[in-house]
């Protein structure tokens, strides 16, 4: 199954709308949402937001939210799939922010953890996705943004 096909054919016959921002995965949740033909009829907006600033000015991601937790962090996907809602009102916004690698992991975050958040108006979860730190980064942000697609596909059927 495609996930991203799926989403697209329940997301046109519930007659709603998704955005997403994404920093780890730089655009291939998006690009992956975008195959589907017919898919503006859904997309609404879709953002990379990969530097800390962008996930401030651009989501409202609270600059104590990156001091204290990071960018990696549950706190911060909440905030960047929020902010998204409120820039959009898109029915489903969704998150990613991560650590692809090879190089920028540590102990507490090892290279290969991501979060992502679905947000809705009425309910939002957030999920913690974690893959081997040696995985090639190409592969890694592949596997990050099929994972999510799982997860939207799970969170709207």
């Amino acid at each position: 199954m495609k996930y991203e096909e799926e989403i697209g054919k329940i997301l046109i016959a519930k007659g709603l709308k998704i955005s997403t921002t994404e920093s780890c995965t730089g655009g291939l949740l998006s690009s992956k949402l975008t195959d589907i033909s017919g898919s503006s009829a859904y997309i609404t907006l879709n953002l990379v937001t990969y530097a800390n600033e962008a996930k401030h000015k651009i989501l409202g991601v609270k600059e104590s939210t990156l001091t204290n937790y990071g960018a990696v962090s549950k706190e911060c996907a909440y905030e960047m799939a929020e902010g998204l809602y409120e820039l959009t009102n898109s029915d489903i916004c969704v998150s990613t922010t991560g650590i692809a690698g090879p190089t920028g992991g540590s102990k507490e975050k090892p290279v290969g953890l991501m979060f992502s958040t679905i947000y809705t108006k009425d309910n939002a979860r957030t999920f913690k996705i974690t893959m081997p730190p040696q995985t090639p980064r190409i592969e890694i942000k592949e596997l990050f943004a099929n994972e999510v697609l799982k997860n939207i596909y799970e969170f709207i059927k």
